[in-house]
């Protein structure tokens, strides 16, 4: 299991993403998730990834080779002319892996695997997009300004009730953080470190990649703070009168 998420506010998109997979409680190690392709003042392109691991490698491996093969460069993630072509890029290639590596008439499930990608391409907005284990995808909006993938539920009241496209981005860190942690204290299958990529709108570089380590001091404090904060929370709530 994993735990990523892409968030839309005014100033940009943030993506975090955790690193731990497992096949069992004596198999967990660490892989990344997020993955970025740029051309410094033309285009962004990030892309977090969950599900099975096999077929999430193979899927940005392919996209990754095709970057690079002068033969195969008629659809790339550094040549799409539009966020949207890029999405059903990454769909058409989910679809792709899970053909070739799911033998005929075995349940495809097994291979499945779900992305988020977001970013800038210049002359248009910066976008959002959920791609699907089949391969078809949504776009985020005003009214769904965010995506999860992975293990969701536990992090996902905070978005809902804190998120505001206005916040800065050190807000918006602050706020995936507090995500994160409810996440990571709820299931073993998510864990440190995480990953975190911030892109400002209309700069076509990133702006700020960063690895959060289990011992970061920050991430520490928000952690401690927000349980001491629900506690008082608490605390502060009328008593039940029978």
């Amino acid at each position: 299991m994993t735990y990523c998420v892409g968030l839309r506010i005014d100033r940009g998109l943030v993506f975090v993403s955790d690193t731990r997979t497992n096949a069992g409680v004596d198999d967990v190690a660490i892989f990344k998730k997020m993955h970025c392709w740029t051309r410094p003042g033309e285009r962004v392109l990030v892309l977090l990834s969950a599900g099975n691991l096999a077929t999430t490698q193979a899927v940005v491996s392919l996209l990754n080779e095709r970057t690079k093969a002068p033969e195969e460069r008629s659809a790339t993630m550094l040549e799409v002319p539009s966020l949207y072509q890029a999405a059903k890029l990454v769909g058409d290639t989910v679809k792709e892996v899970i053909r070739q590596t799911a033998p005929e008439g075995q349940n495809a499930d097994a291979f499945g695997a779900s992305f988020i990608l977001g970013g800038q391409i210049k002359g248009m907005e910066p976008r959002l997009f959920l791609i699907y284990p089949e391969g078809n995808f949504i776009e985020a909006g005003d009214d769904t300004p965010f995506f999860q993938i992975g293990e969701t539920k536990y992090g996902k009241p905070i978005l809902v009730r804190a998120h505001d496209a206005k916040m800065s981005f050190e807000e918006t860190v602050k706020l995936l953080l507090v995500s994160f942690d409810s996440t990571l204290k709820s299931n073993l299958s998510v864990g440190m470190p995480l990953d975190l990529i911030f892109y400002e709108r209309d700069t076509y570089a990133v702006s700020l990649e960063r690895r959060i380590e289990a011992d970061d001091p920050y991430f520490k404090a928000i952690s401690d703070g927000w349980s001491s904060a629900l506690k008082d929370a608490f605390r502060s709530l009328p008593d039940f009168s029978a």
